[in-house]
């Protein structure tokens, strides 16, 4: 049997997913393990394995393909644990780090720290001013030599940067993309230094046009490399010495995966690695169902991630910010909040009000309920005190959760403001399903999408509780809890049913009218780097597929819009297409009647995705079946369970829902209790299970 395994670490819990030539899935949750991840990562492989009844060494050997999705990178930056960088960059640019944008104060903060904009501050500089060197060497806007490289000088820098103890050294010239020669030389003079320094030249990493962006994607890309690096050698070298004979392909935040090698070598990409993957497999599904245009929802033990996928295409975006920082990376644009099983309520002394997140209990100590030390309530806890969660069926009733310590926690916090612990409960759960449902809004509605026109799925171990409400909220019709108790480790499923994806780019600042010939160049010169990448990775010419894109925006703005090209070659009339389709983006964007063709416009950035394409998980298809409604032999005893709707708590009907078939229907209020998870059903809401297994909300109801 071959098997396929995808396997994707969150901040609370680590997952994973493996498939067989059937499309059998078996899953596996276990707690992340922030001391070590690639400990968390074996668990959860060994977790399957034993579900399959084999030994994890017999389950590597007999596995096609390993794909995986980390926070290592993320984590690295967040903690600000990164390596000592070393930067090199033109004379008379040493501060462009510190300067960073006019914005850059505000850069990815919430609305709540907007409001508190004098308490604002410009992040920790990812490189010390002592471990910045001016190099002697200009080249100018055409990519024309005007001052020579000193190299003599530029050793000197380079020793002075060894001497001071940088583990890493990122290079970032002015107007490099255009002519790299100067940065190759100077990663010549620091190998010869010290061969073994990991080095990183913006050149190669991203070569596009923006001073301050291109240094920062150099400076976090060296920051996060001895960490991933190093947790990408222990996973690899694991997984061959337990009998793993292919390459562990890791997920990229562009929505495709890489070899670890290459990973190891641009680990800034691995930042977003996880959510990437849960899009990635909402796209997968979302063409089996037809349905091009999706909200994806993941709620996990940290955070709430939110993306949308329209036309069969993410969304996506061509910078990232990370901690105010905002950098090139190709991305899939993911907005996150803190907003998770695990964020932490807290009383607020000043507004004299319960707060929930952005802060999280994480994997340990983790709720109140896990029983490992912690006092602040979490979200879970507030799940659990409501009734949605039962105790003793958690993770499969693995892992008992502590009811009474999590009520204890809700009445201590209810104290400050006279409330028990029930309406406690009930009020972090509004809070966050609310915190969740204003997320969605600033990603739909605030880019010209009609969230009642999506489906919304709703995945991760948080999502089918929470859905119901914050989908509801925004007027959605309908709602999808992927393959059912699955759902809970989508984004390793996601990540397993991924691509190789390349992508390459190149500053090519241009004013319409654009000439046809000097586009294809551009584009031919990218094709033919992707094609060589892929056929060192082992894929046949006839296993890729290469898409053109490019960043658009009218002359004198800033906002770039990026636009498909339609196939074939570059020609007058496709660029007069492209000007057409930009044109209607742009006002899908910012608003009809926005668009100002008078003022012109203006190419930045080509693009091309390359694509290798990998073995794919089967989505197996029962065919259709007649509604029925889930009778008593599917029934468990039924709880007390808090509605809003309904004032209180209600005796609720609970359901087995591992026993649910095609075709089983249930009308709310109803807990479908699952292996890994729980679906939430809320009053006047009918889900039912389709021809895939997906469990399909109905939010208008009967």
């Amino acid at each position: 049997m071959n098997y396929l395994a995808g396997i994707d670490i969150g901040g609370t819990f680590t997952d994973c997913a493996v498939i067989d030539g059937d499309g059998a899935i078996t899953i596996s949750k276990v707690a992340s393990t922030p001391h070590d991840f690639s400990v968390g990562f074996f668990d959860a492989l060994d977790g399957a394995a034993a579900a399959l009844d084999l030994e994890l060494g017999q389950l590597l050997a007999e596995t096609d393909v390993i794909a995986h999705g980390t926070t290592v990178a993320t984590n690295v930056v967040a903690q600000e644990r990164g390596a000592r960088v070393g930067l090199l960059t033109t004379a008379g640019h040493r501060d462009v780090l510190t300067m960073m944008r006019a914005a850059g104060r505000v850069a990815g903060l919430s609305p709540d720290e907007l409001m508190h904009y004098s308490a604002a501050t410009k992040p920790p500089p990812i490189v010390q001013n002592a471990l910045i060197e001016e190099i002697v060497e200009r080249v100018d806007c055409h990519g024309d030599v005007v001052v020579r490289i000193d190299v003599e000088r530029a050793r000197a820098s380079v020793r002075r940067l060894v001497a001071a103890g940088a583990e890493t050294v990122g290079i970032s010239l002015l107007w490099s993309f255009l002519n790299d020669g100067h940065e190759r030389r100077l990663a010549e003079l620091v190998a010869e230094e010290d061969p073994d320094l990991f080095v990183t030249t913006s050149s190669e990493l991203v070569p596009r046009m923006g001073e301050y962006e291109r240094t920062m994607a150099v400076a976090i890309n060296c920051y996060v490399a001895p960490a991933s690096r190093s947790y990408l050698k222990t996973i690899v070298d694991r997984a061959r010495e337990l009998g793993y004979r292919r390459p562990v392909l890791l997920m990229e935040c562009s929505g495709g995966v890489v070899p670890a090698e290459q990973a190891a070598e641009a680990p800034v990409r691995l930042i977003g690695s996880g959510p990437a993957g849960g899009i990635t497999g909402a796209g997968f599904l979302a063409a089996k169902l037809r349905s091009p245009n999706i909200l994806a929802t993941d709620m996990g033990g940290t955070t709430f991630d939110v993306a949308m996928i329209i036309g069969g295409e993410p969304v996506r975006s061509s910078t990232t910010i990370e901690r105010q920082r905002e950098y090139f990376v190709p991305t899939i644009d993911i907005r996150s909040i803190g907003a998770g099983g695990g964020s932490l309520a807290r009383y607020d002394e000043v507004t004299e009000t319960i707060k929930v997140g952005p802060e999280s209990a994480g994997a340990d100590p983790g709720p109140v309920c896990y029983g490992k030390g912690a006092m602040m309530p979490t979200v879970t806890d507030a799940d659990l005190v409501l009734g949605y969660l039962n105790p003793d069926y958690f993770l499969r009733g693995r892992m008992r959760l502590d009811k009474d310590a999590a009520h204890a926690a809700m009445t201590t916090l209810g104290a400050h403001i006279g409330a028990d612990a029930l309406e406690v409960a009930a009020g972090i759960t509004q809070i966050v399903d609310f915190h969740m449902a204003d997320l969605i809004r600033k990603v739909t509605v605030e880019r010209g999408h009609d969230p009642r026109e999506l489906v919304v799925f709703a995945y991760g171990g948080g999502g089918p509780v929470h859905g119901g409400v914050y989908a509801r909220e925004l007027g959605a019709a309908k709602l999808v809890v992927p393959l059912g108790t699955t759902a809970s480790v989508w984004s390793a499923l996601g990540v397993v049913s991924s691509d190789v994806l390349y992508v390459y780019e190149r500053s090519a600042t241009m004013a319409a009218p654009w000439g046809s010939e000097v586009v294809e160049r551009h584009f031919v010169l990218l094709e033919e780097q992707a094609r060589e990448a892929l056929g060192r990775a082992g894929f046949e010419p006839n296993e890729v597929v290469l898409r053109r894109t490019a960043d658009v925006r009218y002359q004198l703005q800033i906002h770039n819009v990026e636009v498909p090209l339609r196939p074939g070659p570059v020609t007058a009339d496709s660029l007069d297409r492209l000007s057409a389709d930009f044109e209607k983006r742009y006002e899908t964007l910012f608003g009809k009647g926005t668009g100002y063709s008078q003022a012109g416009f203006e190419l930045s950035t080509l693009r091309i995705r390359a694509t290798g394409t990998t073995p794919k998980p089967t989505i197996v298809d029962a065919g259709d079946a007649p509604a029925r409604r889930a009778g008593p032999e599917l029934r468990k005893p039924s709880r007390p369970v808090w509605w809003h709707e309904l004032g209180g708590l209600r005796d609720t009907a609970i359901y087995d829902g591992d026993r649910f078939a095609v075709g089983h229907a249930v009308e709310g209020p109803g807990v479908l209790e699952m292996a890994e998870t729980t679906v939430v059903v809320r009053p006047g809401q009918v889900a039912q299970v389709d021809r895939f297994g997906n469990i399909v909300i109905d939010l208008k109801g009967v």
